[in-house]
């Protein structure tokens, strides 16, 4: 009988001696024989999810509507307005792509037309139909009424814009003698003094040739200009021809763009005249993919 109760003992003893060595807070693994034989208090220790017959895995549990039988709030209704909003925004950027592309190509037809003389008097109201349109006149530079403009950047360099008014006399005419604002181009601001320019200020009767231009508007961000005191910001047709006295017409000179020239100008304080040449960006066919493809960029 001995025999029997040996074997029985050896696997005992195994166990108590496993227990032992096994703390509660790193519990060792334990067959599922030799659990049966523990008492309920130490087979707690040991017990895993698996062994309660009442446990239920979340992937088990069905699944359940968020919102179910409740109103949308305001994240449904921004998402709904995100592609409208993308889509009327489109359709306005086509109408400006149209709208902007006929303005480019009615200028580019007035500057391949052969310059006109400017006459006597203008009528300020129908410069705009005249906008980029290629003019002449003859007259003689009022180098003491002078404007700077500025700053203005070029190539990098800071400088101004040269306003001189251009005053003009018809023979047989007298009392019709009138004057014109003229934009001669940009100069570095090393040479803002005339007097270190003296190349820059021809004397005697010129003829300059150039575009007509409508007057512009000015932004929110530029400040504003201060005559009395010999300082513009901006180009501002009607001001600075009442403080001159001349007539609201603006002409930018123009020249043939070339590097070795303007070299050559911007040394001897030379005004660099702008080319005869539109230049309005037309971005439009770029607004109009960006704002077609922002809801998709928006809703992913």
């Amino acid at each position: 009988m001995s025999r029997p109760f040996s074997l029985f003992a050896r696997p005992a003893r195994a166990l108590a001696t496993r227990l032992r060595t096994v703390t509660p807070s790193q519990p060792g693994w334990v067959c599922r024989n030799c659990l049966r034989r523990l008492p309920p208090s130490q087979r707690r220790l040991y017990a895993s999810p698996a062994d309660n017959a009442d446990f239920q895995s979340i992937v088990d549990q069905p699944a359940q509507l968020v919102r179910s039988g409740k109103q949308h709030g305001y994240g449904l209704i921004v998402l709904a307005i995100i592609p409208v909003t993308a889509f009327v925004l489109g359709t306005w950027q086509v109408q400006r792509l149209s709208w902007k592309s006929d303005l480019i190509a009615r200028f580019e037809d007035r500057l391949v037309r052969d310059p006109l003389p400017l006459p006597p008097q203008v009528d300020p109201d129908s410069v705009k139909d005249f906008d980029y349109r290629r003019v002449y006149a003859t007259g003689t530079f009022r180098h003491d009424q002078e404007m700077l403009i500025g700053p203005r950047i070029h190539d990098g360099k800071d400088g101004y814009l040269v306003i001189t008014p251009l005053e003009r006399r018809f023979k047989g005419m007298e009392g019709k003698n009138t004057t014109i604002l003229v934009c001669r181009g940009w100069i570095p601001k090393e040479r803002a003094p005339q007097s270190s320019r003296p190349e820059g200020l021809p004397k005697g009767e010129v003829t300059i040739s150039g575009l007509l231009r409508e007057p512009w508007t000015k932004n929110m961000f530029t400040p504003d200009n201060d005559p009395a005191h010999g300082k513009f910001y901006f180009p501002d047709v009607g001001q600075m021809a009442q403080h001159v006295g001349s007539q609201p017409v603006w002409i930018e000179e123009t020249m043939v763009p070339d590097l070795i020239t303007a070299y050559e100008r911007e040394e001897k304080g030379i005004p660099i005249g702008r080319p005869a040449e539109v230049n309005l960006r037309n971005n439009h066919a770029q607004y109009i993919f960006t704002w077609a493809e922002k809801p998709g960029i928006l809703l992913v």
